[in-house]
């Protein structure tokens, strides 16, 4: 369950409060008893870091990295490249133009 902020506009007052996604936000605050409760938007509470989570928690003996990016079981495309036309130099235009 996440832990929300709460703060009264009427008096100030700042709590946090551990309640389910689904549960209503309070309303009233426990400080003043008006209805002036919004909840804070604050940064989360917790930080995946270090060499990774997965890689020291999760991963199974014998996996490998894979980088899914450049696989080399990705299908190969036959279309040819195209190339950007080269410009014609200065000279050629001008003579062209007359």
């Amino acid at each position: 369950m996440p832990i929300y902020e709460f703060s009264c506009g009427a008096c100030g007052h700042r709590f946090d409060r551990l309640q389910k996604l689904s549960d209503p936000d309070p309303r009233d605050c426990p400080q003043c008893g008006r209805p002036e409760l919004s909840r804070c938007v604050t940064a989360p509470a917790f930080r995946l870091a270090g060499s990774g989570w997965y890689e020291t928690d999760f991963k199974k003996d014998g996996d490998t990295k894979r980088n899914l990016a450049s696989r080399d079981d990705a299908p190969k495309t036959d279309a040819p490249k195209t190339e950007p036309a080269a410009t014609a130099p200065k000279a050629e235009k001008a003579a062209a133009a007359g």
